[in-house]
């Protein structure tokens, strides 16, 4: 009995500490609408299952004490009970509806955190190219034709798409308080969108084994308003250094780096594996309007074959 106390009064202490910790669950801690999103459906999910779990446990109880060993004679013979179909039609009908349930709820979730967000429909995205390479990451902006290396700055409020690929093998590109993750590869560029509401800072990570230093390959994601991050861009223009194509070959040797900042960015000498530079366009990155025109020039060549073929 003494050991019974000891036992419970110690997890007692220890529920207490964790219960005052300060770093809860940043996936259950969103700071963006794709992550909240992805938030909301996990809490739908586990309501589910601990809804599922607590009527498996009172039947299980009531199966306990109801059917209970009972001192009854030897030759005892419990009556036969015929099976009840409704029963079955009942229990057999819940786990389907409820597999439905969970299938519309993620596929329609899964939908949304994949496109732009509605809240910001209306704005155009911030294009910024995250590669990896020997566990670190190089942020590449198109727009202001600067880069950075193991951090990331962008403005709040305002949609950001990141283009994912490797300049190695396979990584996971996450932030869990923005968005879900996404995969990063060496002959293809993935896009992930999410955006921040609120300036701040969040860690990102590749969630993806990818040798002996993945565990170090973390990055900080930052929220800035439009003014600091304006005030940023501007210093990073006017005093860091412009990247050369040698120095970004020693980068991507190089297995662990502290932050770099420079003035250019490696798009202008080794582009995106995307588009023209690639025979493989897995990303979904060409645009509606490039697609259409695509469709224009294949109809039009057909057409002029098929006058050809008349004459």
């Amino acid at each position: 009995m003494k050991k019974k106390w000891i036992a419970l009064s110690l997890f007692s202490i220890t529920a207490i500490l964790l219960a005052g910790c300060e770093n809860p669950l940043l996936i259950l801690d969103p700071k963006g609408p794709q992550a909240k999103i992805l938030s909301e459906t996990i809490l739908f999910s586990i309501a589910i299952m601990a809804g599922i779990l607590f009527v498996v446990y009172v039947l299980y109880t009531v199966v306990l004490v109801k059917y209970r060993a009972s001192k009854l004679d030897d030759d005892y013979e419990p009556p036969h009970e015929e099976g009840n179909k409704w029963l079955e039609i009942i229990w057999t009908a819940i786990p389907v509806i409820i597999v439905i349930v969970l299938s519309v709820v993620t596929v329609s979730s899964t939908s949304k955190v994949e496109q732009k967000s509605v809240a910001y429909a209306d704005e155009k995205p911030m294009v910024i190219y995250a590669s990896s390479s020997n566990w670190k990451w190089h942020f590449s902006y198109p727009e202001e034709g600067i880069e950075t290396v193991n951090y990331v700055n962008f403005p709040a409020n305002r949609p950001i798409e990141f283009r994912l690929y490797s300049f190695g093998p396979i990584t996971s590109f996450w932030i869990p308080q923005l968005a879900g993750q996404k995969y990063a590869m060496s002959d293809m560029v993935n896009t992930i969108h999410m955006s921040a509401d609120v300036p701040g800072s969040f860690i990102g990570k590749n969630s993806n084994f990818s040798g002996e230093g993945f565990a170090k390959m973390e990055f900080e994601a930052q929220s800035l308003s439009d003014a600091d991050y304006k005030e940023w861009v501007n210093d990073v223009k006017t005093t860091a250094p412009k990247l050369t194509e040698d120095e970004f070959d020693e980068l991507i040797e190089a297995e662990h780096v502290g932050r770099k900042t420079y003035s250019s960015n490696h798009l202008e000498f080794k582009p995106a594996p995307e588009g023209e530079n690639s025979g493989h366009n897995h990303g979904g990155n060409t645009s509606t309007e490039d697609q259409h025109e695509d469709h224009e020039d294949m109809d039009m060549d057909m057409d002029m074959d098929m006058d050809h073929d008349a004459h």
